[in-house]
């Protein structure tokens, strides 16, 4: 199978990758920067470009792993084109092709968290997929499987719902943890001494609800103990009106 990647960032460098390793041929790399194209495509031994009118026309798959903003864009430049076009996008919905020249067409949204210096195994991976026919739908089962067994068919609004809750329990929960550092640092202690709990928080919710393990001065009600920690914020109101909204948050789903 010969591909063609639009991107080169986090989710691209990933998926590529994996699809290298599953015997797939990346025969190109397109970026807008061409030397973010050339880094990629110097490890995967393809060819770097970064003008769409050099796509390759003979290519299975074109894999678009941008921007949400510019994957109309980008999309609405491939034309002439044989293979299957797939944006990777939680956000955005399948329609975002349905008015251009594409003949086959669909959606592989991979349900996890990239960096390009950190590799994860694509078998663990939830890959959501949607397609514009039954036809392209088994085309990209077979595709997709070469990446894992964790295939779903979940639809543009479904995935949009997804996508929302993997922002609160991915991103936000990395902002918290940046705002841990940041409170550990202006008083000159370890961001390492939290690790512990971070990994038994995670863990806890392999094997249970979230509601089930909710712990806390707000689950408690323990107003003297939050009032003692607002104190100690009240020198960065932003932070006083994240810590009053998630406690605040906790306490009406749980008293």
């Amino acid at each position: 199978m010969k591909i063609v990647c639009l991107g080169s960032g986090n989710v691209a460098t990933n998926l590529a990758s994996a699809f290298k390793t599953s015997g797939a041929e990346i025969v190109q790399i397109w970026s807008k920067t061409l030397a973010n194209a050339q880094a990629l495509a110097s490890v995967l031994k393809s060819q770097a470009i970064d003008n769409l009118n050099e796509i390759d026309k003979d290519a299975d798959l074109y894999l678009i792993c941008i921007k949400d903003d510019a994957i109309i864009e980008v999309a609405s430049k491939l034309t002439e084109l044989k293979g299957l076009v797939l944006h990777t996008s939680g956000a955005t919905g399948m329609d975002v092709f349905s008015n251009l020249s594409l003949t086959n067409y669909g959606v592989i949204y991979p349900l996890q968290t990239f960096s390009k210096n950190r590799k994860i195994d694509p078998s663990t991976i939830p890959l959501c997929i949607e397609a514009d026919s039954e036809e392209t739908l088994t085309k990209l089962r077979s595709i997709a499987a070469k990446l894992g067994p964790l295939i779903y068919q979940v639809n543009s609004v479904d995935r949009k719902i997804l996508h929302l809750a993997a922002v609160f329990a991915c991103n936000f929960t990395n902002h918290l943890y940046q705002i841990s550092a940041d409170i550990l640092e202006r008083n000159h202690l370890d961001f390492d001494m939290l690790k512990p709990l971070i990994t038994e928080t995670a863990a806890k919710v392999q094997s249970a609800l979230p509601k089930e393990v909710q712990t806390g001065p707000a689950i408690r009600n323990d107003e003297l103990t939050m009032r003692k920690h607002l104190q100690l914020l009240k020198s960065t109101p932003e932070l006083v009106n994240i810590y009053e909204t998630l406690s605040k948050s906790i306490k009406k789903t749980y008293l």
